[in-house]
């Protein structure tokens, strides 16, 4: 009767041929930890930006609104002063969009940047780390060829 073989000896026998490249690993890792710091420094940097934006309008809208709500002596100065709001909202806001897009525009620039060069860094690593996987697989083969 055949002897069974025992599939976790025969497992560990096939992974410990293959050669595995720890640092590799640990290099990819570090440089898609370097890649997300940056990316969340961009990120950051463009909330901060939109925050200040954002709280520069509202005291300005508010302080404009601060006009509106005086008491006034004639009607028609009313309606002259919710005119008066409106047309100064209507700049504040424009003004404000385009800030606004000025920031999107950096951080895609600035996304895409990154991401260009983190591809660059991944082809180089990927290159190296095939050619010696593939030099290790030659020689383990080469062995193993020797060995019978």
């Amino acid at each position: 009767m055949a002897k069974a073989q025992d599939l976790n000896t025969m497992m560990k026998d096939i992974m410990g041929s293959f050669p595995v490249d720890t640092k590799a690993m640990e290099d990819a890792f570090k440089n898609q930890a370097a890649l997300n710091e940056k990316l969340s420094g961009v990120a950051l940097d463009a909330a901060e930006k939109s925050a200040e934006i954002s709280s520069k309008w509202t005291k300005e809208t508010l302080s404009k609104l601060a006009e509106v709500s005086k008491a006034k002596t004639e009607p028609a100065d009313y309606a002259k002063a919710m005119t008066d709001f409106a047309s100064a909202n209507a700049e504040v806001a424009a003004e404000n969009m385009a800030a606004f897009a000025e920031i999107a525009k950096k951080v895609q620039m600035d996304t895409v940047e990154l991401l260009m060069a983190a591809g660059k860094d991944m082809q180089e690593d990927a290159t190296k780390v095939v050619k010696k996987a593939t030099d290790d697989m030659t020689a383990a083969t080469k062995k193993a060829t020797a060995a019978k």
